[in-house]
């Protein structure tokens, strides 16, 4: 039984066009190189054949297992988002209580987290120790250097 992967509008598209992209445009140019060296005559020794086969082989099982997960992927509905907590598609203000710092999170399903956007998976230590606080709670998160306490400064969607 496959994992039921839940998703944004944005990250269920972008999944889509990514599996769009090896289909129409990956998958055809590897046939092309496959067709190319095919000319070049004897196989059993044309390492340009052996290693269009080889990039064939692997395009075809990462779209296999795009449509997998593709087919067990469900829309997340954030109209609804309840923000008196700490929830999946929050968006959450927290001030690191030692020092003072403030940085300002989304939390996302781990397929969809990205630092650079500041995007945190709800799986991941910070996610965990944020999910289900309130505004004005304290969340311990486990870090490799201990425990790193956050005050919930605000919680948006």
């Amino acid at each position: 039984m496959s994992q039921i992967n839940y998703y944004t509008e944005e990250g269920l598209k972008k999944l889509k066009d990514e599996l769009h992209h090896m289909k129409t445009v990956q998958r055809p140019s590897i046939s092309d190189q496959i067709a190319e060296a095919r000319d070049k005559g004897d196989l059993s020794e044309n390492a340009e054949y052996d290693a269009a086969k080889e990039a064939q082989g692997l395009l075809e099982m990462k779209i296999s297992k795009m449509e997998g997960i593709l087919a067990n992927a469900r829309l997340i509905d954030d109209s609804n988002i309840d923000t008196s907590k700490v929830f999946i598609l929050s968006k959450v203000k927290i001030k690191n209580v030692t020092n003072g710092m403030e940085m300002e999170y989304m939390l996302v399903a781990e397929n969809e987290a990205d630092l650079k956007a500041k995007k945190i998976s709800v799986e991941s230590p910070f996610g965990k120790g944020l999910l289900g606080k309130s505004q004005g709670e304290i969340a311990d998160i486990h870090t490799p250097n201990g425990i790193v306490q956050f005050e919930v400064m605000e919680i948006s969607r």
